[in-house]
């Protein structure tokens, strides 16, 4: 019986594995409004009712292929920011989807979801947002103790200004094929770092003139 129950456990993971690696294969060659239940079978090589069965929630197959498809992009990169600092393991990240850019068009379709609060998925989104902040953060303070970066940066904030550098650049390049991603991204991080080895003195802004 043991035997049995752990052959069945086993193939059901196999054949989770097999729905999510068709929805990946899907979004490679199609934007996320245009996959199916139908479309993921037929790239996972099952029954559509298969693939109904094994994610019963369309936003749990969602949840399922964004896990697994970032696990398999950031994982391998993630000793680099031990080693050699944040930025180039943002940087190397930058340089994978410019490779493969399909992963990224779909976290960015995925926003719309994140950014509407009533919606059941948006809350384990905000959660997995949160926690890549959180590791960039960590990862910064690692940095900052080390002299990899100035003392002046405060972590929380330089998490904060160099996501939003990262992220914008990578929206802007979907739209601006054109763009350099890479060396946009050198440049402005660059920019950035200059910023962060001095004090920071707070705006006084001249109301008069910015009305």
């Amino acid at each position: 019986m043991h035997i049995e129950s752990s052959r069945r456990t086993s193939d059901d993971a196999a054949l989770r594995s097999a729905v999510v690696d068709g929805m990946i294969t899907a979004l490679r060659t199609r934007p996320l409004h245009e996959v199916t239940p139908a479309v993921v079978a037929d790239h996972a090589g099952q029954d559509v009712d298969v693939v109904g069965r094994t994610f019963p929630s369309w936003d749990g197959l969602l949840l399922a292929t964004i896990d697994h498809w970032n696990e398999q992009r950031t994982a391998p990169l993630m000793p680099l920011a031990e080693r050699f600092g944040t930025v180039p393991f943002l940087r190397a990240i930058v340089t994978a989807n410019i490779a493969d850019p399909s992963l990224m068009r779909f976290l960015t379709a995925t926003l719309n979801i994140a950014a509407s609060p009533e919606h059941p998925l948006a809350p384990m989104l905000h959660a997995r947002w949160r926690r890549f902040h959180a590791f960039v953060q960590d990862s910064l303070q690692r940095d900052s103790l080390l002299g990899r970066e100035p003392s002046t940066m405060e972590p929380s904030r330089g998490a904060e200004q160099l996501l939003a550098t990262y992220e914008g650049l990578q929206l802007q390049s979907m739209v601006r094929p054109e763009m350099d991603l890479l060396e946009a991204f050198d440049r402005a991080v660059t920019r950035l770092r200059e910023g962060w080895s001095r004090e920071y003195v707070a705006p006084v802004w001249d109301l008069d003139l910015v009305s």
